[in-house]
């Protein structure tokens, strides 16, 4: 089979696109055709030789990634027949070799998917989509908040606007220039390019920021906060995270939540997160955007996600 192999690390040109053995399910395990895999900042992270959290760097040569959508086509000892030829989606770990026509996961971890659900939908909520559940049921967003989302038009900012403009919420979408337009059509009230300096001025107070970008634009979107406002912080892809500082908090009486790891999964599981993100996209009520690649242009994609060149999921088409 083809699969995108990964032998040093460093720039986004050591993924290769590459014949490899095609992989065997061990027990418990089922093999399948992959028909999308989804790319998350996270990769490029390991790819460039930065550890994802608490977790070590794979050993290499390794096939990265994470969230893929398939069809199952072997089972390994002990899994259950009835996943055979079975449409599914799965989320597999930190680089669980999705970057492939053929994958492996843990039948413990698939989930099986409507025929009006899309494959590319599927992966974008498998792993983007159960941590925009998971921030939400920590933001608590209604009718009454202004809700201003950084990165509106990435894959988690675009679930927010859509999320936050159902409830009722007034929504303001940060984004860069090019991604303006889009904002609006995903819902928001009023877009804003936080690229440009004073991009705060006119949008006034806000009552909840959802925040994963961090950094100069981060801190200029909490300062937006009004009194009894909410931050809630859930990652920095400026490289930075949002400074918060206790004179903020009592100033104006906010609060901040830092929605990843532990808190993401208090009273709850990462695979029941995956089971309501995945109802709300077969429901029809949470619906993700996403650019495609072919699976051979991973490297193209790595390239476009971190210069912000993409927007909603990145998904890769074997």
């Amino acid at each position: 089979m083809r699969a995108i192999r990964q032998h040093e690390f460093g720039p986004a040109e050591n993924l290769r696109h590459e014949e490899v053995p095609d992989p065997e399910p061990g027990p418990g395990q089922v093999r399948l055709a992959v028909s999308a895999a989804g790319v998350h900042l996270l990769d490029t992270a390991i790819r460039r030789g930065e550890p994802g959290g608490p977790f070590p760097l794979p050993e290499l040569p390794v096939v990265p990634g994470r969230e893929v959508a398939g069809v199952v086509t072997a089972l390994g000892e002990g899994a259950d027949a009835h996943w055979l030829g079975k449409r599914v989606v799965a989320h597999l770990g930190q680089a669980g070799g999705g970057y492939a026509e053929q994958a492996v996961a843990n039948a413990g971890s698939l989930h099986e998917l409507p025929d009006h659900v899309s494959d590319d939908a599927a992966v974008a909520m498998v792993g983007t989509g159960r941590t925009a559940v998971g921030v939400l049921r920590i933001a608590r967003l209604t009718e009454d908040d202004v809700v201003l989302v950084t990165s509106a038009a990435g894959g988690l900012g675009a679930l927010f606007v859509r999320a936050a403009q159902a409830v009722g919420a007034r929504v303001v979408g940060a984004a860069s220039t090019a991604k303006l337009d889009l904002v609006r059509e995903l819902g928001a009230d009023l877009a804003v390019d936080y690229t440009r300096p004073g991009w705060t001025d006119g949008v006034g107070a806000v009552t909840v920021v959802l925040d994963g970008v961090g950094g100069e634009a981060g801190r200029a979107a909490l300062e937006l906060l009004g009194v009894g406002g909410h931050v809630v912080l859930f990652g920095w892809s400026s490289g930075t995270p949002t400074r918060v500082e206790t004179a903020d908090l009592y100033r104006q009486g906010l609060t901040a939540s830092v929605a990843v790891g532990p808190r993401l999964l208090k009273g709850t599981s990462l695979r029941e997160l995956e089971q309501r993100s995945l109802e709300l996209l077969a429901e029809q009520r949470l619906t993700p955007l996403t650019t495609t690649f072919p699976l051979r242009d991973a490297a193209r994609a790595h390239t476009a996600l971190e210069t912000r060149a993409t927007t909603g999921k990145v998904v890769l088409r074997p």
